[in-house]
């Protein structure tokens, strides 16, 4: 069994790692009637901000996503599909 200092210091290694860690995530801020959304792209599992400002959704959702990466590491990304560009686009339906 290892001692207690040495697993801590283990720990504090794997922390300072992660955190010096950096990767661009793209975010998606979403305008609804009531306030923002915003959801980052290429992390596993869902991870949403929200806010009354776009400015205070964004926030909220870089919050969100740095404390999943911090929870999950690595595996919090979804590494098999990198999202390179992300784009909008509106298109009419018709039912039928």
């Amino acid at each position: 069994m290892l001692p207690l200092y040495f697993v801590c210091d283990i720990i504090t290694a794997k922390y300072l790692l992660l955190r010096h860690v950096v990767k661009t995530l793209k975010f998606i801020v979403e305008k609804h009637r009531d306030g923002y959304v915003a959801y980052p792209l290429g992390l596993k599992g869902a991870v949403v901000g929200e806010g009354e400002s776009y400015e205070s959704a964004l926030a909220d959702a870089k919050s969100a996503a740095a404390f999943h990466i911090e929870s999950f590491g690595k595996d919090a990304f979804d590494d098999q599909d990198d999202v390179m560009e992300a784009f909008v686009a509106e298109a009419s339906l018709t039912a039928g």
